[in-house]
């Protein structure tokens, strides 16, 4: 089982995939974010009608999880990015990240149907 800074709790629950250290600068640097993260995942439950219900822009999955961030103070955010090559500024436009607080960025897929990356 990977190292997690995650509760058992959580870590027991789900599969936590971590890179550079991720949660434990999380929690140690941001402990606010960090204990949102742990409250949602601890009172997240994957319900039937979650799975049964159609499709659409959102899944019920992400959406409960998406809502319970936006209590919690975060916020659906895009970022305006360039690339500057000498004087010439190329518009770099991102997608929107789905909850994002303090410098911290979530995104939060359910039955994702395409690569997903995130340079966050």
């Amino acid at each position: 089982m990977p190292t997690t800074s995650f509760p058992r709790h959580i870590s027991d629950r789900y599969e936590i995939h971590e890179w550079r250290h991720a949660t434990a600068i999380l929690e140690r640097d941001f402990p606010n974010e960090y204990n949102d993260v742990c409250s949602v995942l601890t009172r997240f439950q994957l319900l039937k009608s979650y799975i049964d219900s159609g499709g659409g822009r959102k899944s019920k999955v992400s959406g409960w999880i998406d809502s319970e961030f936006y209590k919690l103070g975060w916020l659906e955010k895009k970022f305006d990015t360039k690339i500057s090559v000498d004087d010439l500024d190329l518009e770099s436009p991102t997608h929107s990240v789905d909850c994002f607080k303090n410098n911290i960025a979530l995104e939060i897929e359910w039955k994702n149907k395409g690569p997903f990356w995130s340079t966050i």
